[in-house]
């Protein structure tokens, strides 16, 4: 091929396609339906280029001009401010509220377990002792579990609380496909972190201090732990039963809706850092500190209910929306 006479010979077509993808947004129906041909003309040039006359200054060219105007032609999405809008009040509480009666019972089996292993701690001196010696014990009631909210800078401490209950809660989310094993393992070491702290406190008369510093924080953040562990558990549960979906399709749907419930758990995290950075030792009086607690954990699970229970019942299952999952081939049950 003739590069200097193919240029010649279409270059015309090339500004005119040029010149109509900078008027793209005032077309006329003919002129759009002339962008179209060109479109389909400059793609064939391309590919005579490349198979004949692999000229890299032209290529590059053409591949920008063809690029323009598919995005034109199709209408290739551009997320901005309305993805952003859609995924806080419908998919992140669809998903939410759709996994409600898994991580529901999380949380009642794990509040059921932890107050029956603290009362165990707290009754029982000899378990007391195989967990620490007595000095370690009275160090941790008198002066540690109380100083830790308040040894380190306030926005320091955030951050690293923030990145720690990430961690948790995206490990929940991602090894929940081994068949929830890991998830249930996770859940019980925070059981017996909370038991043990609270057991130790209660057998030492200090009990007031311990919900006190662990409440304000400790409700949103520990929903957003069981929100995690109750999304994983279902991945895993997916695992066993699929359902009427093909196994790799009900886990890639699963999968999908724990990627967004990951994405919207970062937001309540660090809601629940900064309350425990801030507000868990501040000096403010015990009821005000818990109140704090409360009013954020009636605020999201409100968010979750009004928002998720509406988008639930248009038929919003805490998927992406159709056009950025694709289309997927009809399979025989």
């Amino acid at each position: 091929m003739d590069v200097e006479a193919f240029v010649a010979a279409h270059q015309h077509e090339w500004d005119r396609l040029e010149s109509l993808l900078r008027r793209r947004g005032r077309l006329s129906g003919a002129e759009a339906d002339e962008l179209v041909g060109l479109y389909r003309q400059v793609s064939t040039h391309l590919a005579m280029v490349r198979s004949s006359a692999p000229d890299a200054v032209l290529l590059g060219k053409l591949s920008s001009l063809v690029a323009r105007a598919r995005s034109a032609v199709t209408g290739a999405r551009d997320p901005g401010w309305n993805d952003v809008v859609r995924f806080l009040t419908v998919s992140f509480p669809a998903a939410v509220y759709q996994n409600r009666r898994w991580w529901i019972t999380v949380a009642v089996a794990f509040v059921a377990l932890t107050t029956v292993m603290a009362w165990w701690v707290a009754a029982n001196p000899d378990v007391q002792l195989a967990i620490a010696a007595p000095e370690e014990i009275r160090q941790l009631v008198e002066h540690d579990f109380e100083d830790y909210y308040s040894a380190q800078p306030a926005a320091s401490f955030a951050t690293q609380v923030w990145i720690n209950n990430l961690w948790v809660a995206t490990a929940c989310l991602i090894l929940g496909v081994f068949l929830g094993v890991p998830v249930v393992v996770i859940l019980l070491l925070n059981v017996a972190n909370v038991a043990v702290s609270g057991g130790l406190m209660a057998s030492a008369g200090r009990l007031d201090i311990f919900l006190g510093l662990i409440t304000p924080h400790g409700l949103l953040e520990l929903t957003a732990v069981f929100i995690a562990a109750g999304a994983g558990l279902k991945v895993g549960w997916t695992v066993i039963d699929p359902g009427p979906l093909r196994r790799t399709d009900a886990l890639a749907r699963a999968g999908r809706s724990a990627v967004g419930l990951a994405v919207g758990l970062v937001g309540v995290l660090l809601i629940s850092g900064i309350i425990e950075a801030f507000v868990t030792p501040s000096g403010l009086p015990t009821w005000a500190r818990i109140a704090v607690g409360v009013a954020a954990l009636v605020a999201f699970l409100a968010y979750v209910w009004t928002y998720g229970r509406r988008a639930v019942a248009a038929g919003e299952v805490g998927d992406l929306d159709r056009a950025a999952r694709g289309d997927a081939l009809p399979t025989a049950a």
